[in-house]
């Protein structure tokens, strides 16, 4: 067995969970009577999946550290390692499936749809799946404790993992405070009302309704405000009220470094997607691909398309890949 430790920092031991996850993997192994391995990538991970987050949000976009994780650390640094150990496949506990074919490897939604973790996988490679196992892809996660608790695991009722992995249960802005200098602007309504102040458009995400710091209301309707679009050469965020504001809804999406599982991109036409995960497929069609990006047309607008975020295509069950959206 082999135990990845990916970030290390002064305040670990209060919000990241890697002390306590090393001390339930040894007593898995111990039960199992099999040997464990700690490996440490956390430089590998400051390198290739930190850095880039910083980059992002300093940017004004919002990016997804999870699945640059897998790309780039879990199904490469790690799976690396355990090739040169002598294994041959790596078995992890994502909740998707792998489908081998004569001349071609798929990724699937799980079976527990409510857990399905294809969307953090999109960007695997066929060299990359055809060396994985998803051996929890076909059960649901009741089953996963079930399974636990007969064998008498003792980690058979552990709580959920949720959060982005290096921030674990720490605030979100006091965490990004620490990297990124605050940088004030204003904050405008979208008819252009200068409603208050911001402290950097880095800690503000579209669709974002707590935390904004404008309460009451300006028109009397009592509706909520959400960031609704972030001004970065302006340095302006402008809000709009009410959840379902036009400001909030987009018919197309534009997305850039794209990634194919098959290695090519799939034909124009009819498919559904995904713009953030935990979202329900939506019907769309791709409209254009050229130069490793391509466009969707959604069948309905959808809510909070954020840039720097993934739309990640699917053809029923199976995840074809995706890219980053700009816009």
């Amino acid at each position: 067995g082999l135990f990845m430790k990916n970030w290390e920092d002064d305040d670990e031991d209060e919000y990241c969970s890697a002390r306590q996850d090393w001390i339930d993997v040894v007593s898995v192994a111990d039960l199992l009577g099999i040997d464990v391995e700690a490996v440490n990538f956390a430089k590998e991970y400051r390198e290739r999946v930190f850095a880039d987050f910083l980059r992002e949000y300093a940017a004004g976009r919002t990016p997804n550290p999870d699945v640059l994780c897998n790309a780039e650390i879990k199904f490469k640094a790690f799976l690396d390692h355990a090739i040169n150990l002598g294994a041959d496949l790596i078995a992890t506990g994502h909740y998707a499936r792998v489908e081998r074919h004569a001349n071609r490897v798929q990724l699937l939604k799980a079976t527990d749809l409510s857990k399905d973790q294809s969307y953090f996988l999109h960007r695997l490679t066929q060299a990359q799946l055809s060396k994985v196992l998803f051996p929890l892809g076909g059960i649901t996660k009741k089953e996963v404790r079930e399974i636990a608790a007969d064998l008498g695991l003792p980690n058979a009722r552990k709580k959920d993992s949720t959060g982005i992995c290096f921030i674990g249960e720490r605030p979100f802005r006091e965490f990004l405070n620490r990297y990124l200098p605050r940088a004030p602007g204003p904050i405008l309504s979208v008819d252009g009302k200068h409603l208050g102040e911001h402290m950097g458009l880095a800690f503000f995400t579209l669709g974002q309704r707590k935390g904004i710091g404008l309460g009451g209301s300006q028109d009397g309707t009592g509706d909520a405000w959400y960031v609704a679009r972030k001004d970065v050469s302006n340095n302006t965020l402008y809000v709009a009220q009410g959840h379902d504001h036009p400001w909030l809804l987009s018919e197309r999406l534009a997305a850039i470094d794209a990634s194919w599982i098959a290695g090519h991109e799939p034909p124009l036409g009819q498919y559904s997607a995904k713009t953030r995960y935990r979202q329900e497929d939506a019907l769309c069609a791709i409209t254009a691909e050229q130069d490793n990006s391509f466009e969707l047309q959604f069948k309905a607008a959808q809510w909070a398309v954020t840039p720097g975020q993934s739309a990640v295509l699917y053809q029923g069950d199976v995840c074809l890949g995706g890219g980053i959206i700009v816009r």
